[in-house]
């Protein structure tokens, strides 16, 4: 179904690689696995972010914008490929980081200040609660700021998974493979929204099925009302006649354990399963809790060796290198 375009800017690799997963099936004894590497859309060791971003950072060149804004944890996923995103356009990044300043930058936060970002450090705000005052202090300084907002999650960015399902679509089409779930890391919201709206547009077969990641993302909303809000505003955007409802939305919030970016034995895991059939790193983080989710649900019974699932990659890895000390073998 054709929709309203965006302004767009290209800033990935894509498509991105639609690999079968043969050993880590053998290994769970079923369903047939899949990923969609999403870990492999270059701009800064990569991650699904780019998506989103070729749509945002597209309206902030539109609208004559010269600094991108966002925040998120110290160790940000999104921070770190809107940084990228930035010095690839030729613009400021300013990042509003949770926690304090460490005395030696590693992981994500290396990667931030490599690519030139200017980071502001904010406590206990870890979800990009101070951007509006930055971007208000750049705007006093004569800058032109664009907010990217946490997680990139808002209808723009959204569009970036929009276009994502038609690209899966494309795929097994041309591989004649079909689906029927398809298992994610859901945060911020924006990935599972769009997910949605593609999934609707582009007639993908599959259940889709949001892990949560972190408790109590939305505040005093309901996530899952928050992503069903997003995805009607999503498609609201776009121009589409379509209507979703509770019905379109699952996201599995029994997985979070002690809370966002506390690794346990779920997490652990599921890095070393994948690492160990596959070869494939996942990050502590997001990707970890997701396919821990994935697996059990496997070993539950709830995905039988009759399904074919697929795992979104959503990238992460050099969150791999500060959680060291979490992922060892105890």
């Amino acid at each position: 179904m054709p929709y309203k375009p965006l302004p767009r800017q290209s800033l990935g690799f894509f498509p991105t690689l639609l690999t079968p997963l043969p050993r880590l099936t053998q290994r769970l004894g079923g369903p047939r696995l899949f990923m969609k590497r999403d870990d492999q859309t270059g701009l800064a060791l990569g991650g699904n972010k780019v998506r989103k971003l070729e749509f945002l950072v597209g309206e902030a060149l539109a609208q004559g914008c010269d600094t991108l804004v966002t925040g998120g944890a110290a160790q940000s996923n999104h921070c770190r490929q809107t940084a990228a995103a930035a010095a690839a356009c030729g613009l400021s990044c300013h990042l509003v980081l949770g926690g304090e300043a460490p005395d030696l930058p590693e992981g994500n936060l290396l990667l931030d200040q490599l690519c030139g970002a200017v980071i502001h450090w904010t406590g206990e705000f870890r979800k990009g609660e101070k951007i509006p005052d930055i971007a208000e202090s750049l705007r006093a300084a004569g800058r032109r700021p664009y907010v990217v907002p946490y997680g990139g999650s808002n209808t723009t960015g959204a569009v970036g998974f929009v276009e994502a399902v038609r690209e899966l679509a494309d795929q097994l089409v041309h591989r004649n493979e079909s689906i029927t779930h398809v298992v994610f890391a859901s945060s911020s919201g924006g990935t599972q929204a769009g997910l949605t709206v593609g999934k609707r547009l582009f007639g993908l077969d599959g259940k889709l099925i949001g892990i949560g990641i972190d408790k109590g993302v939305s505040g005093d909303v309901p996530f899952a009302e928050h992503v069903l809000e997003l995805a009607n505003a999503t498609a609201a955007r776009l121009g589409v006649p379509e209507h979703f409802s509770a019905a379109d939305v699952t996201i599995r919030e029994d997985y979070t354990g002690e809370g966002y970016g506390v690794v346990g034995e779920l997490e652990r895991r599921a890095i070393r399963m994948v690492a160990q059939t596959e070869g494939i790193l996942l990050d502590p983080v997001y990707t970890g809790r997701a396919m821990g989710g994935l697996i059990d649900m496997v070993e539950r019974g709830d995905l039988s060796a009759a399904d074919s699932v697929l795992f979104w990659h959503t990238g992460g890895t050099p969150a791999l290198f500060p959680y060291a000390r979490d992922l060892v073998e105890r």
